[in-house]
């Protein structure tokens, strides 16, 4: 899953902006380069052909975008796959548009009807929903979201860690089948943006609805004008809806609710000293949630209140290691193959890739499927999605990476990759692959379109350069194909961002100071 997308400062009253408003650029600015750029390779390997992969991808979700297009793991099902191909490495260029001086990481990125990019970034002036030209990456329309507390508390008690370990605020967000964003800002409130055109030419941001949750969840939450509240904030991490168009929303201390959109009624259940950071997974048979103690099944009771259908425990470890968020497991559910949905643990030793049976009436002890460790001892976590096709899980290791400030000067993490199949019968899991490939902290993506997987990737460096790679890997055998340089810097750095695959075939990075793209060029 993606973690800790930056906001920050003082924002007045939600505003809407629009490219009429001569506020925005015909072109982006450039994120600037650091020193060294010239001083790397630009591109390694050889263009690739395109393989596609058989088989069907997951169901597509009535209330969502078409898969690819709706939300930060590409579909409700959580597969981070896209029907479309990524750049194959034909003289690939690089744009890029800068969205602020300071931070401005444009995490989810999402794609309207008309192909524009609809996309949250966080800025230290706050978080902004962006319509972006998809060729040009400038700004069409903006939306300005409302503070988050742990700005406040992290410019008031010096630690900025507490901004990289906020998931709130509308990092998760979806698109629904209306080119609707719908997400929860730091208020407690569920809004549903529309995007539209001027007779002028000028687009502009409408809030459609707005579904307070401020009567169930906490939100005594500092904030500018009350630096020490006395009670409790508890922000919103995620939202998706189910398969009968209720909104499910979850929060960081265990809160799980639904809103129905035709009533506005809101039904919730506490899950009693077990957090959620990450977001989650929607299928016809349920809503998967993992906590830092274990994996649910949900439905909901008649008024739609949610209601726990199984629960499986895992090794949650003794502590929370370098390169995850909390002492839990990572991942969004993956929602995959005949029936199985999968997670990692967090194990003290070697993280462990965990595949269960989806099916409700499974016998006592039969839901695990396998249990498969990966990476080396002592140095292995992720905090990012599993990628899964067919009966295939890809996963890497992030274990090192805690913010832009980790891989300073040339640094890097041990990284890795490791593709992992269940077995035709159901009976186990083998490893397929292990790849070396360095991706500190991205939510990697696969085209199935063409075979090859994207990591973003950076290695060590010798003379202290801190060079970024949009790097693809072949999906059937772990082999590096080719990596396209992207910038040098912690500007570059993607901070726990996704790479989206573009309808045009564009490859999508939110790095730390805005959003770059990736596209062949012959």
């Amino acid at each position: 899953m993606f973690r800790r997308a930056l906001n920050c400062a003082v924002l007045p009253a939600l505003m809407l902006a629009t490219a009429g408003s001569g506020l925005y650029p015909a072109q982006a600015e450039e994120i600037p380069k650091a020193p060294g750029h010239r001083l790397v390779s630009h591109y390694d390997g050889a263009p690739a052909t395109a393989a596609p992969l058989p088989g069907e991808g997951p169901p597509r979700h009535p209330h969502l975008a078409p898969n690819g297009r709706s939300g930060m793991h590409a579909d409700a099902a959580g597969s981070a796959t896209y029907p479309w191909s990524g750049p194959l490495g034909r003289n690939p260029e690089v744009r890029s548009e800068k969205i602020a001086a300071l931070g401005g990481e444009c995490a989810t990125a999402t794609f309207d009807s008309g192909g524009r990019l609809v996309t949250v970034c966080g800025t230290f002036a706050g978080f902004r929903v962006k319509l972006l030209d998809p060729g040009t990456l400038a700004t069409l329309a903006e939306y300005r979201l409302p503070q988050r507390s742990s700005t406040v508390e992290a410019v008031t008690s010096l630690d900025f860690s507490k901004i990289f370990k906020d998931t709130s605020g509308g990092a998760y967000f979806y698109l629904d089948d209306q080119d609707r964003a719908v997400l929860a800002d730091s208020r407690q409130h569920i809004l549903r943006l529309g995007h539209s055109q001027d007779p002028d030419g000028s687009w502009k941001f409408t809030v459609e609805d707005d579904w307070d949750l401020t009567p169930v969840v906490p939100h005594d939450c500092v904030s500018w004008t009350n630096l020490w509240p006395g009670g409790t904030c508890d922000p919103v991490t995620s939202v998706m809806p189910d398969w009968d168009g209720r909104i499910w929303w979850v929060t960081r201390q265990g809160r799980v609710g639904t809103v129905d959109p035709a009533t506005s009624a809101v039904r919730s259940v506490r899950l009693a000293g077990e957090e959620i950071q990450n977001s989650f997974s929607v299928g016809p048979d349920g809503v998967s949630i993992v906590t830092d103690h274990a994996l649910y099944s949900f439905t909901t009771t008649p008024d739609g209140t949610p209601k726990v259908q199984w629960r499986e425990t895992y090794d949650r470890g003794t502590g929370t290691k370098p390169g995850s968020v909390n002492q839990g497991s990572g991942t969004t559910p993956d929602l995959f193959g005949d029936g199985y949905v999968a997670i990692t643990d967090n194990a003290d030793d070697r993280m462990n890739v965990l595949v269960y049976r989806r099916a409700v009436d499974v016998p006592a002890g039969g839901r695990l499927v396998c249990k498969v460790p990966v990476f080396g001892p002592g140095a292995s976590t992720t905090d990012n999605s599993l990628i899964s096709w067919g009966n295939s899980l890809v996963v890497e290791n992030n274990y090192g990476y805690e913010n832009p400030t980790s891989l300073l000067l040339g640094k890097s993490v041990v990284g890795g990759a490791t593709r992992i199949d269940v077995r035709p019968d159901g009976s186990g899991c083998d490893t397929v692959w292990q790849s070396a490939v360095r991706s500190p902290s991205t939510v990697p993506k696969l085209s199935t379109a063409n075979g090859l997987l994207y990591f973003y990737e950076k290695e060590p460096n010798v003379w202290g350069i801190d060079a970024w790679y949009l790097t693809a890997v072949d999906f059937r055998t772990g082999e590096r194909r080719w990596r396209r340089l992207t910038g040098t810097g912690p500007a570059y750095d993607n901070n726990w961002a996704p790479i989206t695959l573009g309808p045009d075939g564009t490859a999508y990075v939110g790095v730390f100071n805005g959003i770059l793209a990736v596209r062949d060029t012959s």
